[in-house]
């Protein structure tokens, strides 16, 4: 979590407010948060996963663009969010870049490879408050409940605008990351809580090959 916010600490752009959602952590982790100023702030108490955290950020929020980065997450350069700043439009309801894993670049896109896969990191994605007012993310997904939320978007023909530039440096243990049966056991019931029935054993299909394929 230092690196995280030491990479905030850096940004040029200061116009911004910073929550972090603490589950409960360890007694140094929250020595540690206490001593932050603003625009850092933090609420620490025991909660049901990493979306209800955000969900709980998005609550506390008040600037009129959100964008989530999980412990370990780490802005790309220190000019990034000015770099953002110059871009966001309140017409748009994402602006969007791309991520990387170390060395590794991710392209991300808003399109219809999102029923393939989750195409659009929300480590790369600025959404617009305005789509929080109706829904948020869905915590009955423990790991791609940001997957459902972008797919809801894209089926919703919002509008998004790409950038391009990398936006943020991943953490490469995140949760996704962690391929057992429970992940692509989500990654089926979202989207066919989203399609018609008659792409259901598509899905399913396709699903199951992903698993699979990680397994061998």
């Amino acid at each position: 979590m230092r690196k995280t916010v030491d990479s905030i600490k850096t940004q040029t752009f200061r116009d911004f407010e910073v929550w972090i959602i603490d589950g409960n952590s360890s007694e140094e982790t929250q020595e540690y948060l206490s001593k932050l100023e603003a625009p850092f702030f933090y609420q620490s108490k025991i909660d049901k996963g990493i979306y209800d955290a955000m969900n709980t950020g998005i609550s506390f929020s008040k600037g009129e663009w959100l964008y989530f980065l999980g412990a370990g997450d780490l802005l790309e350069n220190e000019n990034i969010l000015k770099l953002v700043s110059n871009k966001l439009n309140l017409n748009l309801d994402i602006l969007f870049g791309n991520i990387r894993y170390d060395t590794i670049k991710f392209t991300s896109k808003f399109s219809s490879l999102l029923w393939i896969k989750n195409t659009l990191h929300h480590q790369s994605v600025f959404y617009n408050k305005k789509l929080f007012s109706e829904i948020n993310y869905e915590i009955s997904y423990k790991v791609l409940a940001d997957y459902d939320f972008n797919l809801n978007l894209y089926c919703k023909n919002i509008k998004a605008e790409k950038m391009d530039a990398i936006i943020s440096n991943c953490d490469k243990e995140g949760i996704s990351k962690d391929y057992k049966w429970s992940l692509y056991r989500e990654e089926l019931k979202l989207k066919n809580a989203r399609s018609n029935s008659v792409f259901h054993p598509l899905f399913f299909l396709l699903v199951a090959f992903k698993f699979i394929f990680r397994k061998i």
